[in-house]
C-alpha cells in the first residue's frame, strides 16, 4: 500500500536548497542593511564587526523565526515550495 502522505511532503534538496538560498539572502540584505546604519560598507561590501556583527546574528534568526512562525515560510521556501504541511 502506497504511502499517500509522502507525495504531500516537498522533497528534501528544496528545503536544504531553501535554507541555503534563505541565509544567503537574509545575510547579504540584512548585513547590508545593518553596515549601511553603524558605517560598516566598503567598496567590496560591508564588514561588520562587534556590536554590529551580533545584531546582523540576531536578525538572521528573527527573519527565519517569524518567517517560518507567522508568515508560512520563508521567502525561497515558497519560491521552491518546500514548506511542509
Amino acid at each position: 500500500m502506497p504511502d499517500t502522505n509522502a507525495a504531500a511532503q516537498p522533497a528534501t534538496w528544496r528545503i536544504v536548497l531553501a535554507a541555503i538560498l534563505d541565509f544567503l539572502t537574509a545575510f547579504f540584505i540584512l548585513g547590508y542593511i545593518v553596515a549601511s546604519i553603524f558605517g560598516g560598507r566598503t567598496d567590496d561590501g560591508f564588514k561588520l564587526n562587534g556590536l554590529p556583527a551580533l545584531l546582523l546574528f540576531v536578525l538572521i534568526i528573527a527573519y527565519f523565526l517569524v518567517f517560518n512562525r507567522y508568515l508560512g515560510g520563508t521567502i525561497w521556501k515558497r519560491i521552491l515550495r518546500a514548506s511542509r504541511g
